[in-house]
């Protein structure tokens, strides 16, 4: 400087300011964020709730299914021996000298002293190379000696032993020195005692590693590890693919928040602007207070949802019965999760940051909102993403007999979701013409959606998406659902179980194909029948039904999907214990099914088997051979609605004038035993029947998780309308607060509460209405190009069973419910009304 240079000289800096300007619009960023923080809550919570939602649910969905090779450790093949069986060191020994180290586990199993519950005394070294992660100590240590051993909790409870207590099984006392678990399976009760100290074994695993020779050429008795799961469409997709719809949903609301924040600061911008900020300056002013709220968002939602996976994982590692590790998260999904949030955010922001730089700086020093501008919103380019989402679900239905089309089934829906986006704002430049007649009110309101279109717009799409899943859902879920053939559903009751003998419907064995057991001896049915009403007994159980079953199924000559399920022989006990009367019974009726729809199938057939040829014993083992006698016929079905519904029960019998007519009496097999008890079965009843149903060469099954088909239908329809209500809720005061002027001026004229309710409650209603009729629509749109070429869920035809009631509550609930809504919570009189109030 100098005496006659009053100011220093403005240095050129690049484009925009350089670095230096934006810093300073950084902070000018960040100090609106901060002031503004109650405006941003909104969206800021919905980013905490999705991603948290994520966290926790990629997490429960990863963790919750029980390892598939659980028995295996880290061998990479298993070997099953009998205890008895002669050629047993032989085996293991040929084993060990072909493929190195194995790892040897005996158990035998025995009875808990006074009841029918049942454990095994297991041999295993805690230190052997391939089971080690099938042993975890709690506390004490691993026994040493002969004299010492470990048991799980549940069996130290059922004892009534403690670490330092003397264990009497049989001839043999041992100390008990510690408390151990399978983390791979929370239901294995054992008491560990060191390798050799088993004296007499029901079975040996061996473990090994015997790659890369296939498992099948080493033995019969050989087992591989299962290939790991290269599906792509795994729980951590799944999850991606919902958050992604989430945030969808959460940036359309979120620019409605924006564009108000934006119009609330307008003075601001135009301050900023006026001091020589570049448009570009302040437009990322606000795309930097939008980065900033998903930055926010997405970290506490990660806090908030690794904290609810802290407490949620002892209850999930209790209900599916194996230990999860505390940080067992799918991190790449947390992480994606948080750059999905940011992004939504981002981009929700980009469309007000262009606006605000339309706006003269004179007329944002003001403080007036820019007129909207008439921009001609056309259907077309709506229309025609409508037209490609049919055409690709149309191409995946058409795969859809052969396993395949899922990939098109996302690219339709991907080219369905922008069809909803941009046919909205032509949505409400429809209803605004509709309703040019409707009173003053109502007609305002409509008019200010269609003039407010930045808000309105992406409102209606996400309420419509909402809606759209919904709809999908339902008609979806009804479809399958509705199948009698291939029916679909929970497997039993909570109050029911089923025992199954080795070659009941409920038994897999592990051999190769066409290798079986022997079928069981009368003698061994009459033992596992004892067995079963014992556990019956202990259960206190109401009825034990024998399940008799014969080679006989139905068969569907049509496209579409066939027969699956068992048929069982209806019995008077059965019949009885289901209070069906003989008299109930056509004389005519071959199947007797409480399968909706079944009985009016046509082309159905009953093919049976009344004589097989003499199996071969090849290596100890038995092969089954074809059906040498037999045929098939058209069954008279009968439709009882008092048989069981699931899907494992005796849903389905054959009537024993058709066992007889078809000469079937030779093939009758006791195939299991249903029990059904009084109250639904605990987790502890379950474990003790399966203990039981094992030690006696049985297998159990019982309730699965499988909902109904009323649960998954009632349930999405409250889903769309709540998120709907939701949506509405979050952005009707942002819509009507872009009109808060007009509504200052008609409450200066004398417009009264009234009036104000219709403004609200017209507004919420309009958006309603057409979020719930567009919704369905597109989900209509989806579903029929998915099923009109579909042969496998029974093409067009199958929409027949879309429960009417549920899309009609969608339908008009949804806007009457916005209206009813909007109308109680408005009519608060302006707190200004003279002058425009300054922020």
């Amino acid at each position: 400087m100098s005496s006659t240079l009053l100011e220093r000289p403005v240095v050129a800096t690049g484009p925009g300011g350089g670095l230096a300007a934006r810093r300073a619009v950084g902070r000018w960023a960040w100090r609106l964020f901060v002031r503004e923080w109650r405006q941003q809550l909104l969206v800021l919570a919905l980013i905490v709730v999705a991603v948290a939602a994520t966290v926790v649910g990629a997490a429960a969905a990863a963790n919750a299914p029980a390892p598939v090779d659980g028995t295996f450790g880290t061998a990479q093949d298993l070997a099953s021996f009998q205890g008895g069986d002669p050629h047993l060191s032989a085996g293991i020994a040929a084993l060990e000298h072909r493929f190195g180290a194995v790892d040897v586990i005996e158990n035998e199993t025995l009875a808990v002293p006074g009841t029918v519950s049942t454990y095994f005394l297991r041999a295993q070294d805690p230190r052997g190379p391939y089971g080690r992660p099938m042993l975890s100590l709690l506390s004490g240590h691993y026994p040493a000696g002969a004299g010492q051993v470990a048991l799980t909790p549940a069996l130290a409870s059922e004892l009534h032993l403690h670490i330092g207590d003397l264990w009497r099984q049989g001839p043999m006392t041992r100390r008990v020195v510690g408390l151990v678990e399978n983390p791979q399976s929370l239901l294995d009760e054992f008491a560990l005692v060191p390798p050799g100290q088993v004296p007499a074994p029901n079975t040996v695993t061996v473990l090994f590693d015997g790659q890369p020779v296939p498992a099948r050429a080493i033995g019969s008795n050989v087992q591989g590890r299962a290939p790991a799961n290269t599906n792509a469409f795994n729980p951590e997709t799944i999850s991606l693919a919902g958050l992604t719809v989430g945030m969808i949903l959460i940036a359309l609301v979120a620019v409605g928040g924006f564009t108000v924040l934006a119009q609330r600061r307008l003075r601001s911008l135009g301050m900023l602007a006026s001091l020589g900020a570049t448009d570009k300056n302040v437009s990322f002013v606000v795309r930097a207070n939008g980065v900033v709220v998903g930055v926010a968002g997405a970290l506490l939602g990660t806090a908030v949802g690794i904290l609810l996976w802290f407490a949620y994982r002892p209850r999930l590692e209790s209900s599916s019965h194996h230990v999860i590790g505390l940080w067992a998260l799918p991190w790449l999904v947390v992480v994606l999760a948080m750059v999905l949030a940011v992004l939504s955010t981002y981009f929700a922001a980009s469309r007000p940051a262009r606006a605000v730089t339309r706006i003269p700086v004179v007329t944002a020093l003001s403080g007036r909102p820019a007129p909207p501008r008439k921009v001609h919103r056309s259907a077309v380019p709506g229309i025609v993403c409508m037209v490609i989402a049919f055409f690709f679900l149309s191409w995946a239905g058409s795969q859809a007999h052969t396993g395949g089309g899922m990939k098109e089934v996302v690219l339709g829906l991907v080219a369905l979701l922008p069809g909803v986006i941009l046919l909205a704002p032509f949505c409400l430049s429809a209803l605004a013409w509709l309703g040019r007649r409707a009173p003053v009110a109502v007609r305002l309101a409509l008019r200010d959606l269609a003039r407010y279109r930045a808000r309105s717009g992406s409102a209606l799409a996400a309420i419509s998406i909402g809606v759209l899943i919904a709809v999908i859902i339902v008609i979806v879920a009804s479809v399958r659902y509705a199948n009698a053939l291939d029916y679909a559903g929970p497997n039993l009751a909570s109050n029911q179980l089923i025992l199954y003998t080795p070659t009941g419907p409920g038994y897999t064995p592990p051999c190769p194909p066409g290798v079986c057991p022997k079928a069981p001896t009368g003698d061994q049915v009459q033992a596992m029948g004892t067995k079963a009403h014992a556990v019956a007994s202990a259960l206190g159980a109401q009825h034990v039904v024998e399940l008799e079953s014969m080679s006989a199924s139905l068969s569907r000559n049509a496209p579409g999907r066939n027969w699956n399920g068992s048929i069982y022989v209806a019995t008077p006990a059965l019949l009885h214990a289901f209070g069906i009367r003989a008299s109930a019974v056509s004389p005519a009726a071959d199947i007797l099914s409480m399968r909706p729809g079944l009985a009016t199938l046509s082309n159905m057939h009953l093919d049976w088997c009344n004589q097989f040829a003499a199996p071969q014993n090849v290596d100890g083992k038995i092969f089954q051979n074809p059906c040498t006698t037999g045929g098939t016929s058209t069954p008279v079905i009968q439709q009882v609605g008092s048989l069981p519904s699931g899907v494992s029960a005796p849903n389905t019998v054959i009537t024993e004038q058709a066992v007889q007519k078809l000469g079937l009496e030779s093939q009758l097999q006791v195939a299991g035993w249903l029990i059904e008890t009084a109250h639904p079965l605990t987790a502890s009843q379950i474990s003790n029947a399966r203990l039981a149903a094992s030690s006696a060469g049985m297998t159990l099954e019982t309730k699965n998780d499988q909902p109904t088909s009323a649960q998954v239908v009632n349930w999405a329809t409250v889903f769309g309308i709540a998120l709907a209500l939701a949506i509405l809720a979050m952005s009707v005061g942002l819509i009507r607060a872009e009109t808060a002027g007009d509504l200052r001026t008609l409450a200066a004229t004398g417009a009264g509460s009234r009036t104000r309710r219709t403004l609200t409650a017209a507004t919420a209603g309009g958006l309603g209405f057409l979020g719930a009729l567009l919704g369905t629509v597109a989900g209509y749109v989806g579903v029929i190009g998915f099923l009109r070429s579909n042969s496998l869920e029974g093409g067009i035809s199958a929409l027949g069973n879309v429960p009417v009631r549920n899309l009609l509550l969608i339908l008009v609930g949804t806007p009457l419910a916005a209206t009813a809504v909007g109308w109680l919570l408005a009519g608060r009189e302006p707190a200004v009304m003279a002058h425009q109030p300054i922020e």
